[in-house]
Protein backbone atom coordinates (compact mmCIF):
# COMPACT_ATOMS: atom_id res chain seq x y z
CA UNK A 1 0.00 0.00 0.00
CA UNK A 2 1.41 3.49 -1.05
CA UNK A 3 2.49 5.96 1.74
CA UNK A 4 -0.38 8.41 0.08
CA UNK A 5 -3.09 6.26 0.11
CA UNK A 6 -2.20 4.84 3.84
CA UNK A 7 -2.15 8.44 4.88
CA UNK A 8 -5.47 9.10 3.07
CA UNK A 9 -7.08 6.34 4.97
CA UNK A 10 -5.88 7.49 8.20
CA UNK A 11 -7.26 10.85 7.61
CA UNK A 12 -10.87 9.52 6.74
CA UNK A 13 -10.25 7.13 9.70
CA UNK A 14 -9.82 10.12 12.41
CA UNK A 15 -12.63 11.78 10.43
CA UNK A 16 -15.46 8.67 10.79
CA UNK A 17 -14.71 9.19 14.45
CA UNK A 18 -16.41 12.20 14.09
CA UNK A 19 -19.04 11.81 11.91
CA UNK A 20 -21.64 9.76 14.77
CA UNK A 21 -21.25 13.32 16.82
CA UNK A 22 -22.16 15.11 13.58
CA UNK A 23 -24.93 13.35 12.74
CA UNK A 24 -26.08 13.73 16.32
CA UNK A 25 -25.60 17.21 16.09
CA UNK A 26 -27.74 18.18 12.89
CA UNK A 27 -30.74 15.53 14.44
CA UNK A 28 -30.61 17.67 17.54
CA UNK A 29 -30.66 20.87 15.96
CA UNK A 30 -33.40 19.42 13.07
CA UNK A 31 -35.68 18.53 16.05
CA UNK A 32 -35.30 21.52 18.06
CA UNK A 33 -36.51 23.81 15.52
CA UNK A 34 -39.16 22.20 14.95
CA UNK A 35 -39.91 21.28 18.86
CA UNK A 36 -43.28 22.37 18.79
CA UNK A 37 -44.26 19.02 16.65
CA UNK A 38 -42.88 17.47 19.58
CA UNK A 39 -45.73 19.06 21.93
CA UNK A 40 -48.25 16.96 20.23
CA UNK A 41 -49.69 13.97 22.75
CA UNK A 42 -51.53 15.12 25.81
CA UNK A 43 -49.74 12.04 27.52
CA UNK A 44 -46.85 14.24 27.91
CA UNK A 45 -49.17 16.21 30.41
CA UNK A 46 -49.51 13.39 32.68
CA UNK A 47 -46.14 12.26 32.44
CA UNK A 48 -44.41 15.54 34.12
CA UNK A 49 -47.81 15.45 36.63
CA UNK A 50 -46.59 11.76 37.83
CA UNK A 51 -42.56 13.03 37.64
CA UNK A 52 -43.51 15.78 39.83
CA UNK A 53 -45.58 13.75 42.08
CA UNK A 54 -42.37 11.29 42.52
CA UNK A 55 -40.46 14.78 43.83
CA UNK A 56 -42.55 15.71 45.86
CA UNK A 57 -43.23 12.36 47.85
CA UNK A 58 -40.11 10.90 47.29
CA UNK A 59 -41.85 7.52 46.20
CA UNK A 60 -43.66 6.09 43.21
CA UNK A 61 -46.92 5.32 42.97
CA UNK A 62 -48.47 1.96 43.79
CA UNK A 63 -52.30 2.85 42.85
CA UNK A 64 -54.14 5.38 40.84
CA UNK A 65 -54.91 9.10 42.59
CA UNK A 66 -55.83 10.62 39.02
CA UNK A 67 -58.93 9.44 37.85
CA UNK A 68 -62.64 8.94 39.72
CA UNK A 69 -63.02 6.02 37.72
CA UNK A 70 -60.47 3.93 38.93
CA UNK A 71 -59.00 5.42 42.16
CA UNK A 72 -57.07 3.02 44.71
CA UNK A 73 -56.64 0.74 41.83
CA UNK A 74 -53.23 -1.28 41.83
CA UNK A 75 -50.58 0.87 38.78
CA UNK A 76 -47.49 0.75 38.57
CA UNK A 77 -44.99 3.54 36.41
CA UNK A 78 -42.51 1.61 33.84
CA UNK A 79 -41.37 4.75 32.84
CA UNK A 80 -40.64 6.61 36.56
CA UNK A 81 -37.06 7.96 35.84
CA UNK A 82 -38.50 9.47 32.22
CA UNK A 83 -41.07 11.28 33.83
CA UNK A 84 -38.26 12.49 37.07
CA UNK A 85 -36.53 13.71 33.77
CA UNK A 86 -39.12 15.27 31.86
CA UNK A 87 -40.52 16.79 35.04
CA UNK A 88 -37.29 18.46 36.09
CA UNK A 89 -36.66 19.55 32.74
CA UNK A 90 -40.49 21.54 32.43
CA UNK A 91 -39.87 22.77 35.64
CA UNK A 92 -36.76 24.52 34.96
CA UNK A 93 -37.75 25.63 31.86
CA UNK A 94 -41.46 25.32 30.86
CA UNK A 95 -41.62 23.24 27.47
CA UNK A 96 -38.43 24.02 26.73
CA UNK A 97 -37.15 21.32 28.62
CA UNK A 98 -39.01 18.19 27.33
CA UNK A 99 -38.20 19.56 23.87
CA UNK A 100 -34.31 19.89 24.78
CA UNK A 101 -34.43 16.51 26.44
CA UNK A 102 -36.54 14.75 23.28
CA UNK A 103 -34.38 16.54 20.82
CA UNK A 104 -30.99 15.06 23.03
CA UNK A 105 -32.54 11.49 22.78
CA UNK A 106 -33.10 11.83 18.96
CA UNK A 107 -29.74 12.69 18.34
CA UNK A 108 -28.29 10.16 20.75
CA UNK A 109 -30.48 7.42 18.70
CA UNK A 110 -28.97 8.87 14.86
CA UNK A 111 -25.34 8.99 16.72
CA UNK A 112 -25.37 5.34 18.14
CA UNK A 113 -27.10 3.97 15.02
CA UNK A 114 -24.09 5.36 13.01
CA UNK A 115 -21.82 4.45 15.30
CA UNK A 116 -22.74 1.03 14.99
CA UNK A 117 -23.00 0.72 11.36
CA UNK A 118 -19.94 2.44 10.83
CA UNK A 119 -17.94 -0.69 11.83
CA UNK A 120 -19.42 -2.45 8.84
CA UNK A 121 -20.89 -0.03 5.82
CA UNK A 122 -19.04 3.16 4.82
CA UNK A 123 -19.97 6.45 6.18
CA UNK A 124 -22.48 7.66 3.12
CA UNK A 125 -24.35 4.56 3.95
CA UNK A 126 -24.27 4.57 7.76
CA UNK A 127 -25.42 8.18 7.61
CA UNK A 128 -28.44 7.56 4.91
CA UNK A 129 -29.45 4.68 7.27
CA UNK A 130 -29.67 7.09 10.11
CA UNK A 131 -31.24 9.45 8.06
CA UNK A 132 -34.31 7.40 6.89
CA UNK A 133 -34.40 5.73 10.19
CA UNK A 134 -35.69 8.72 11.83
CA UNK A 135 -37.83 9.82 8.76
CA UNK A 136 -39.69 6.97 8.81
CA UNK A 137 -39.97 7.50 12.98
CA UNK A 138 -41.34 11.01 12.57
CA UNK A 139 -44.72 10.08 13.42
CA UNK A 140 -43.93 9.26 16.97
CA UNK A 141 -41.44 11.58 17.55
CA UNK A 142 -42.73 13.22 20.95
CA UNK A 143 -41.78 14.35 23.94
CA UNK A 144 -42.81 10.75 25.97
CA UNK A 145 -40.77 7.99 27.63
CA UNK A 146 -39.82 5.84 24.75
CA UNK A 147 -37.94 8.12 22.66
CA UNK A 148 -35.85 8.73 25.46
CA UNK A 149 -35.10 4.79 26.03
CA UNK A 150 -34.72 4.79 21.98
CA UNK A 151 -30.89 5.46 22.06
CA UNK A 152 -31.26 2.49 24.79
CA UNK A 153 -33.00 0.38 22.91
CA UNK A 154 -30.20 0.72 19.80
CA UNK A 155 -27.56 0.37 21.67
CA UNK A 156 -28.90 -2.47 23.44
CA UNK A 157 -29.66 -4.18 20.27
CA UNK A 158 -26.55 -3.26 18.64
CA UNK A 159 -24.09 -5.29 21.63
CA UNK A 160 -26.61 -8.31 20.83
CA UNK A 161 -26.16 -8.08 17.27
CA UNK A 162 -22.25 -7.67 17.00
CA UNK A 163 -21.79 -10.98 19.39
CA UNK A 164 -23.84 -13.13 17.27
CA UNK A 165 -21.56 -11.48 14.32
CA UNK A 166 -18.80 -12.65 16.14
CA UNK A 167 -20.43 -15.89 17.35
CA UNK A 168 -19.45 -15.24 21.26
CA UNK A 169 -22.02 -14.29 24.08
CA UNK A 170 -22.51 -10.36 25.33
CA UNK A 171 -20.62 -9.22 27.55
CA UNK A 172 -21.91 -8.85 31.47
CA UNK A 173 -20.86 -5.45 31.81
CA UNK A 174 -23.28 -4.10 29.27
CA UNK A 175 -26.46 -5.81 31.82
CA UNK A 176 -26.53 -2.40 33.72
CA UNK A 177 -28.07 -0.69 30.04
CA UNK A 178 -31.19 -3.08 30.72
CA UNK A 179 -31.73 -1.75 34.19
CA UNK A 180 -31.57 1.40 32.18
CA UNK A 181 -33.65 0.81 29.64
CA UNK A 182 -36.57 -0.60 32.26
CA UNK A 183 -36.69 2.04 34.25
CA UNK A 184 -36.87 4.44 31.30
CA UNK A 185 -39.77 2.73 29.56
CA UNK A 186 -41.74 -0.59 29.84
CA UNK A 187 -40.39 -0.94 25.63
CA UNK A 188 -37.45 -3.30 27.48
CA UNK A 189 -39.69 -6.35 26.80
CA UNK A 190 -38.50 -5.96 23.98
CA UNK A 191 -34.90 -6.47 24.50
CA UNK A 192 -35.22 -9.29 26.50
CA UNK A 193 -36.94 -11.01 23.80
CA UNK A 194 -34.69 -10.42 20.94
CA UNK A 195 -32.33 -12.63 23.32
CA UNK A 196 -33.58 -16.19 21.82
CA UNK A 197 -33.02 -15.10 18.47
CA UNK A 198 -29.79 -13.47 18.39
CA UNK A 199 -28.35 -16.53 20.41
CA UNK A 200 -29.82 -18.70 17.72
CA UNK A 201 -27.63 -16.45 15.26
CA UNK A 202 -25.12 -16.76 16.80
CA UNK A 203 -24.61 -20.69 17.29
CA UNK A 204 -26.31 -21.15 13.23
CA UNK A 205 -23.10 -22.27 11.73
CA UNK A 206 -21.43 -23.61 14.76
CA UNK A 207 -20.33 -27.55 15.57
CA UNK A 208 -22.75 -28.91 17.72
CA UNK A 209 -20.66 -29.35 20.33
CA UNK A 210 -19.85 -25.65 20.17
CA UNK A 211 -23.55 -24.86 19.98
CA UNK A 212 -24.47 -26.11 22.90
CA UNK A 213 -21.56 -24.52 25.20
CA UNK A 214 -22.54 -21.34 23.40
CA UNK A 215 -26.24 -21.12 23.60
CA UNK A 216 -25.84 -22.27 27.47
CA UNK A 217 -23.50 -19.26 27.60
CA UNK A 218 -26.39 -17.00 26.10
CA UNK A 219 -28.72 -18.11 27.96
CA UNK A 220 -27.08 -17.87 31.58
CA UNK A 221 -26.87 -14.31 29.70
CA UNK A 222 -30.65 -14.49 29.45
CA UNK A 223 -31.63 -14.95 32.77
CA UNK A 224 -29.02 -12.13 33.91
CA UNK A 225 -30.60 -9.88 31.67
CA UNK A 226 -34.03 -10.77 33.02
CA UNK A 227 -32.46 -9.94 36.75
CA UNK A 228 -31.01 -6.69 35.43
CA UNK A 229 -34.63 -5.71 34.42
CA UNK A 230 -36.06 -6.16 37.46
CA UNK A 231 -33.19 -3.55 39.22
CA UNK A 232 -36.48 -1.22 39.93
CA UNK A 233 -38.13 0.06 42.77
CA UNK A 234 -40.95 -2.14 41.81
CA UNK A 235 -38.56 -5.56 41.36
CA UNK A 236 -40.35 -8.10 39.76
CA UNK A 237 -43.53 -6.28 39.02
CA UNK A 238 -41.85 -4.09 36.53
CA UNK A 239 -42.23 -7.40 33.86
CA UNK A 240 -45.61 -7.77 34.29
CA UNK A 241 -46.46 -3.89 34.43
CA UNK A 242 -44.47 -3.42 30.86
CA UNK A 243 -46.57 -6.33 29.54
CA UNK A 244 -50.57 -5.65 30.44
CA UNK A 245 -50.67 -3.21 27.96
CA UNK A 246 -50.09 -6.08 25.70
CA UNK A 247 -53.23 -7.75 27.00
CA UNK A 248 -55.83 -4.85 25.58
CA UNK A 249 -56.77 -6.82 22.56
CA UNK A 250 -59.44 -5.39 20.71
CA UNK A 251 -58.84 -1.68 22.35
CA UNK A 252 -55.22 -1.45 20.85
CA UNK A 253 -56.90 -1.64 17.26
CA UNK A 254 -58.84 1.83 18.64
CA UNK A 255 -56.23 3.48 19.98
CA UNK A 256 -53.83 5.26 16.99
CA UNK A 257 -50.46 4.50 18.04
CA UNK A 258 -51.69 0.73 18.71
CA UNK A 259 -53.07 0.74 15.09
CA UNK A 260 -52.19 -1.42 12.43
CA UNK A 261 -49.75 0.23 9.31
CA UNK A 262 -52.50 1.60 6.94
CA UNK A 263 -51.47 1.18 2.85
CA UNK A 264 -54.64 3.33 1.26
CA UNK A 265 -51.85 5.77 0.37
CA UNK A 266 -48.38 5.84 -0.25
CA UNK A 267 -45.99 5.93 2.91
CA UNK A 268 -42.62 5.91 4.09
CA UNK A 269 -43.11 2.76 5.62
CA UNK A 270 -44.37 1.09 2.40
CA UNK A 271 -41.24 2.61 0.39
CA UNK A 272 -38.90 1.17 3.44
CA UNK A 273 -40.39 -2.37 2.99
CA UNK A 274 -40.36 -2.11 -0.82
CA UNK A 275 -36.56 -1.02 -0.89
CA UNK A 276 -35.54 -3.80 1.86
CA UNK A 277 -36.89 -6.15 -1.11
CA UNK A 278 -34.83 -4.41 -3.49
CA UNK A 279 -31.98 -4.47 -1.39
CA UNK A 280 -31.72 -8.07 -0.93
CA UNK A 281 -32.59 -8.62 -4.41
CA UNK A 282 -29.91 -6.44 -5.59
CA UNK A 283 -27.35 -6.96 -3.32
CA UNK A 284 -27.98 -10.94 -3.41
CA UNK A 285 -27.85 -10.92 0.28
CA UNK A 286 -27.59 -14.36 2.07
CA UNK A 287 -28.64 -14.48 5.99
CA UNK A 288 -28.77 -17.21 8.10
CA UNK A 289 -32.57 -18.31 8.81
CA UNK A 290 -32.45 -16.69 12.78
CA UNK A 291 -31.94 -13.25 11.23
CA UNK A 292 -33.99 -13.39 8.49
CA UNK A 293 -36.70 -14.21 10.82
CA UNK A 294 -35.64 -11.17 12.47
CA UNK A 295 -36.24 -8.86 10.02
CA UNK A 296 -39.57 -10.54 9.28
CA UNK A 297 -40.40 -10.10 13.05
CA UNK A 298 -39.63 -6.02 12.64
CA UNK A 299 -41.43 -6.14 10.10
CA UNK A 300 -44.31 -7.66 11.57
CA UNK A 301 -44.02 -5.40 14.50
CA UNK A 302 -44.53 -2.48 12.39
CA UNK A 303 -47.58 -3.96 10.19
CA UNK A 304 -49.36 -4.71 13.64
CA UNK A 305 -48.63 -1.07 15.40
CA UNK A 306 -47.67 1.72 13.68
CA UNK A 307 -45.62 2.66 16.94
CA UNK A 308 -43.12 -0.34 15.97
CA UNK A 309 -42.48 1.42 12.99
CA UNK A 310 -39.36 2.85 14.87
CA UNK A 311 -38.13 -0.40 16.01
CA UNK A 312 -38.50 -1.27 12.61
CA UNK A 313 -36.58 1.77 11.32
CA UNK A 314 -33.52 1.77 14.18
CA UNK A 315 -33.03 -2.06 14.42
CA UNK A 316 -33.15 -3.57 10.61
CA UNK A 317 -29.71 -1.47 9.28
CA UNK A 318 -28.41 -3.20 12.20
CA UNK A 319 -29.38 -6.69 11.35
CA UNK A 320 -28.46 -5.93 7.56
CA UNK A 321 -25.12 -3.91 8.60
CA UNK A 322 -22.89 -6.78 8.20
CA UNK A 323 -24.20 -9.08 5.42
CA UNK A 324 -24.22 -5.57 3.42
CA UNK A 325 -20.76 -4.88 4.39
CA UNK A 326 -19.38 -7.92 3.29
CA UNK A 327 -20.30 -7.10 0.10
CA UNK A 328 -17.70 -4.09 -0.14
CA UNK A 329 -15.35 -4.52 2.55
CA UNK A 330 -13.98 -1.39 4.43
CA UNK A 331 -10.07 -0.28 3.82
CA UNK A 332 -8.10 -0.06 6.73
CA UNK A 333 -6.09 1.80 8.46
CA UNK A 334 -3.02 1.93 10.24
CA UNK A 335 -4.25 1.26 14.01
CA UNK A 336 -1.07 3.00 15.52
CA UNK A 337 -1.77 6.19 13.19
CA UNK A 338 -4.92 6.47 13.72
CA UNK A 339 -4.76 6.04 17.58
CA UNK A 340 -1.72 8.46 17.84
CA UNK A 341 -1.57 11.55 20.41
CA UNK A 342 -2.07 13.95 16.97
CA UNK A 343 -5.18 12.02 15.83
CA UNK A 344 -7.00 11.98 19.38
CA UNK A 345 -6.23 15.92 19.80
CA UNK A 346 -7.20 16.81 16.60
CA UNK A 347 -10.83 13.91 17.35
CA UNK A 348 -11.66 15.74 20.85
CA UNK A 349 -10.90 19.13 19.81
CA UNK A 350 -13.19 18.86 16.50
CA UNK A 351 -15.84 17.21 19.08
CA UNK A 352 -16.12 20.37 21.16
CA UNK A 353 -16.23 22.24 18.67
CA UNK A 354 -19.05 20.61 17.71
CA UNK A 355 -20.60 20.52 20.99
CA UNK A 356 -19.98 24.09 21.80
CA UNK A 357 -21.41 25.34 18.44
CA UNK A 358 -24.33 23.46 19.24
CA UNK A 359 -24.84 24.57 22.62
CA UNK A 360 -24.12 28.50 20.59
CA UNK A 361 -27.47 27.31 18.45
CA UNK A 362 -29.60 26.14 21.03
CA UNK A 363 -28.98 29.54 23.19
CA UNK A 364 -29.55 32.12 20.38
CA UNK A 365 -32.81 29.63 19.29
CA UNK A 366 -34.58 29.76 22.67
CA UNK A 367 -33.51 33.33 23.33
CA UNK A 368 -36.63 34.55 20.87
CA UNK A 369 -38.82 31.37 20.50
CA UNK A 370 -41.31 30.03 22.80
CA UNK A 371 -42.26 26.10 22.87
CA UNK A 372 -46.22 25.83 23.43
CA UNK A 373 -48.30 22.76 23.11
CA UNK A 374 -50.88 21.21 20.52
CA UNK A 375 -53.95 23.67 21.53
CA UNK A 376 -55.90 20.74 20.22
CA UNK A 377 -55.05 18.76 23.14
CA UNK A 378 -55.49 21.98 25.41
CA UNK A 379 -59.48 22.80 26.01
CA UNK A 380 -58.22 25.45 28.06
CA UNK A 381 -61.03 28.20 27.80
CA UNK A 382 -63.40 24.99 28.17
CA UNK A 383 -61.93 23.77 31.41
CA UNK A 384 -61.30 27.26 33.35
CA UNK A 385 -65.14 26.93 32.69
CA UNK A 386 -65.61 23.87 33.78
CA UNK A 387 -63.63 25.04 37.06
CA UNK A 388 -65.68 27.68 37.24
CA UNK A 389 -68.38 26.13 38.04
CA UNK A 390 -66.52 23.27 40.30
CA UNK A 391 -67.58 20.62 38.23
CA UNK A 392 -66.62 17.40 40.23
CA UNK A 393 -67.39 14.38 37.89
CA UNK A 394 -66.31 15.03 34.32
CA UNK A 395 -66.86 12.62 31.26
CA UNK A 396 -63.86 13.56 29.06
CA UNK A 397 -62.73 12.68 26.11
CA UNK A 398 -59.83 10.58 25.45
CA UNK A 399 -57.50 13.05 24.18
CA UNK A 400 -58.35 15.47 27.15
CA UNK A 401 -57.38 13.13 29.93
CA UNK A 402 -53.61 14.46 30.32
CA UNK A 403 -54.50 17.91 30.63
CA UNK A 404 -57.06 17.62 33.14
CA UNK A 405 -54.66 15.45 34.97
CA UNK A 406 -52.04 18.57 34.76
CA UNK A 407 -54.90 20.72 36.19
CA UNK A 408 -55.48 18.71 39.23
CA UNK A 409 -58.80 17.77 38.22
CA UNK A 410 -59.80 13.96 38.35
CA UNK A 411 -60.23 11.92 34.62
CA UNK A 412 -63.21 9.54 33.82
CA UNK A 413 -60.60 8.17 31.15
CA UNK A 414 -57.10 9.31 30.21
CA UNK A 415 -54.08 7.64 28.17
CA UNK A 416 -53.33 5.03 30.60
CA UNK A 417 -55.47 2.44 28.92
CA UNK A 418 -53.99 -0.49 30.72
CA UNK A 419 -55.58 0.45 34.05
CA UNK A 420 -58.93 1.51 32.69
CA UNK A 421 -59.10 -2.19 31.16
CA UNK A 422 -60.11 -3.36 27.43
CA UNK A 423 -63.88 -3.30 28.36
CA UNK A 424 -64.08 0.20 30.11
CA UNK A 425 -62.40 2.03 27.50
CA UNK A 426 -63.84 0.19 24.24
CA UNK A 427 -67.64 1.16 25.89
CA UNK A 428 -65.90 4.61 26.00
CA UNK A 429 -64.99 4.73 22.45
CA UNK A 430 -68.03 2.91 21.14
CA UNK A 431 -70.24 5.24 23.03
CA UNK A 432 -68.75 8.70 21.96
CA UNK A 433 -67.78 7.67 18.16
CA UNK A 434 -71.42 6.89 17.59
CA UNK A 435 -71.23 2.89 16.98
CA UNK A 436 -72.97 2.33 20.45
CA UNK A 437 -74.48 5.57 20.87
CA UNK A 438 -77.57 3.60 23.69
CA UNK A 439 -74.00 3.44 25.82
CA UNK A 440 -73.29 6.61 26.52
CA UNK A 441 -76.51 7.62 28.82
CA UNK A 442 -76.10 4.45 30.53
CA UNK A 443 -72.74 5.74 31.48
CA UNK A 444 -73.28 9.20 32.19
CA UNK A 445 -75.50 7.77 34.77
CA UNK A 446 -73.50 4.75 36.05
CA UNK A 447 -70.69 6.67 36.80
CA UNK A 448 -73.23 10.14 38.25
CA UNK A 449 -71.72 12.69 35.13
CA UNK A 450 -72.50 15.99 36.00
CA UNK A 451 -70.43 17.30 33.04
CA UNK A 452 -69.01 16.13 29.37
CA UNK A 453 -65.85 17.17 27.65
CA UNK A 454 -65.78 16.08 24.57
CA UNK A 455 -63.93 16.98 21.06
CA UNK A 456 -65.73 19.37 19.21
CA UNK A 457 -65.02 17.36 15.84
CA UNK A 458 -66.55 14.14 17.49
CA UNK A 459 -69.89 12.15 17.40
CA UNK A 460 -70.28 12.63 20.96
CA UNK A 461 -71.75 16.34 21.00
CA UNK A 462 -74.21 15.81 18.46
CA UNK A 463 -75.59 12.88 20.43
CA UNK A 464 -75.52 14.65 23.77
CA UNK A 465 -77.86 17.21 21.88
CA UNK A 466 -80.40 14.60 20.98
CA UNK A 467 -80.03 13.12 25.01
CA UNK A 468 -82.91 13.89 27.19
CA UNK A 469 -81.57 15.14 30.47
CA UNK A 470 -78.90 17.05 28.95
CA UNK A 471 -77.99 20.38 27.15
CA UNK A 472 -74.90 22.26 25.34
CA UNK A 473 -73.61 25.07 27.98
CA UNK A 474 -70.19 25.88 25.81
CA UNK A 475 -68.84 25.51 22.49
CA UNK A 476 -65.03 26.24 20.42
CA UNK A 477 -63.26 24.78 17.98
CA UNK A 478 -61.24 22.29 20.60
CA UNK A 479 -63.69 21.03 22.97
CA UNK A 480 -68.04 21.37 23.78
CA UNK A 481 -68.77 21.21 26.99
CA UNK A 482 -73.10 19.58 28.33
CA UNK A 483 -74.21 19.64 31.63
CA UNK A 484 -77.58 17.99 32.88
CA UNK A 485 -80.78 20.02 32.26
CA UNK A 486 -81.61 22.48 35.53
CA UNK A 487 -78.44 23.73 35.43
CA UNK A 488 -77.70 27.51 35.07
CA UNK A 489 -76.64 28.92 31.82
CA UNK A 490 -73.14 30.02 31.05
CA UNK A 491 -71.66 32.38 28.53
CA UNK A 492 -72.64 32.14 25.01
CA UNK A 493 -70.68 29.18 23.38
CA UNK A 494 -67.73 30.70 20.84
CA UNK A 495 -68.26 30.42 17.26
Amino acid sequence: MSLSLTNSITVQSRARALVPLCVGAGAYLFFLYIGDTLLQDSDSFWQIKIGQWILDHHALPTTDFYSFTRPGEPWISTSWLSQILFAVSYAQWDWAGPVVLTALAIAASAAVLVYLLDAHLEIPRSVLFAMLAVLLSLHHILARPHILALPVMIAWVGILMNAADRKVTPSWVWLPLMSLWANLHGGFVLGLALIGPMALDAIWTLDSGKQIRLLARWFLFGVAAMAAACVTPYGWRTLLGATNILNLGELLSVISEWMPANFASFSAFEGAILGLIAIGLFRGLTLSPPRILLILLFTWMGLTHVRSIEAFAFLVPLALAKPLGEKSPLPQADAQAVQSTPARYVTVMGALMIAAATWTSTSIYMSHHRFTFTMGQTPVAAVDLLRERKAQRIFNAYQFGGYLISRDIPVFVDGRAELYGEKFVMDFFKATEGKKPELLPRLLDEYKIDATLLGADTPGPQILDHIKGWKRLYADDIAVIHVRDGEPAAAPAKP
